[in-house]
């Protein structure tokens, strides 16, 4: 059953008849006592809130985070953001649905920027850190897993190929400032770069299109994980330098950049410095882009207020690929050199 209404399309008053993921939903309870349902429910496109007030013990098993239900209702607004009044809920089996309309994946071609990413390995001069990047990114099932992990559970890259999109893209960065910068490391950076998230492949895991955290996850984050799969992987190269390893993992340890933001230390060298400033760079960026993309008039606005930015933002639409292609190609010639 394929979908004829999207999320990222609905306005207010509109009547909703339509399938939708649970992402999320909690037992809560009115002033009064009474139970209800509160969800969050997605699908590509976006997501919207939606309370189930009435049989909310009935439903619960219905509306089971990673659910697909059939939804009968109306769009209203509710404290300046939009949110469905359900008036009816059925389930819906995941073969009765495309699943297509709920897999949100990255835009580029994760096969060309999983071959960008090996090429790019291969130019380290570095011969040790070389040897540790091809075990994680030669090898299955690591590589396999890498290239369809998402980077996040929400905010940045929380899609198919988001883990492998912004690893190569904090990477990319790393090149070039590693020539701009003079004594910066550039095995050491890009060894970072592309390691500084590993550990996201056992702190997340994603069902149907569902996002959550694992119970190591949880208990233990990311740096703290990734640090420990590159240690890993290090022990198991005879003679890996001591120092490099733990130069590596101080990347990882700290490229948050500050305690307060999940990072057991901060960042102390060159190369700590400049990764932490660049995954932060293209986790907004990214944000960004997703906000972009949903917009559809051709004028600059003002986003709903972004809670992670703490502000509004003032953003106009993505162009199209034709007018991206054509100002590279217009800047190409501007860069042209002449006689004065």
């Amino acid at each position: 059953m394929s979908k004829n209404q999207f999320v990222d399309k609905l306005k207010e008053g509109d009547r909703v008849d339509t399938i939708l993921l649970v992402k999320a939903s909690q037992l809560a309870e009115t002033r009064a006592g009474k139970p209800y349902l509160r969800l969050t429910l997605a699908d590509r496109s976006g997501e919207i809130q939606g309370p189930v007030w009435d049989r909310a013990l009935e439903l619960q098993p219905v509306c089971a985070v990673g659910a697909f239900i059939h939804v009968i209702g109306q769009v209203q607004s509710y404290r300046d953001s939009l949110q469905l009044k359900i008036e009816s809920v059925q389930g819906r089996r995941k073969e009765e649905v495309n699943l297509a309309d709920f897999l949100v994946s990255c835009s580029g071609n994760r096969q060309q920027m999983a071959d960008e990413l090996q090429r790019l390995v291969l130019t380290l001069d570095n011969p040790w850190l070389k040897k540790l990047l091809n075990r994680f990114f030669k090898s299955d099932p690591c590589w396999s897993h890498f290239q369809e992990a998402p980077a996040a559970k929400s905010i940045h890259h929380a899609y198919v190929g988001g883990l492998l999109e912004h690893s190569l893209s904090v990477a990319r960065l790393a090149d070039k400032l590693a020539s701009h910068y003079p004594g910066v490391d550039r095995s050491l950076l890009l060894a970072g770069a592309l390691l500084h998230d590993i550990g996201k492949l056992e702190e997340l895991k994603m069902e149907t299109a569902v996002i959550d955290y694992t119970v190591r996850g949880r208990l233990k984050g990311h740096l703290v994980i990734g640090s420990e799969m590159v240690g890993m992987e290090a022990a198991e190269i005879k003679d890996f330098p001591t120092e490099l390893l733990e130069q590596l993992q101080h990347l990882i340890l700290s490229h948050h950049g500050r305690q307060e933001f999940g990072s057991p230390t901060v960042p102390m060298t060159i190369e700590g410095f400049l990764l932490s400033f660049i995954d932060d760079l293209d986790a907004k960026m990214n944000l960004m882009e997703q906000l972009r993309k949903k917009i559809d008039q051709p004028e600059m606005g003002w986003s709903d207020y972004q809670r992670s930015l703490e502000r509004f933002l003032y953003l106009g639409p993505l162009p199209a690929e034709d007018e991206k292609q054509e100002a590279l190609d217009s800047s190409t010639v501007q860069r042209q050199p002449t006689l004065f």
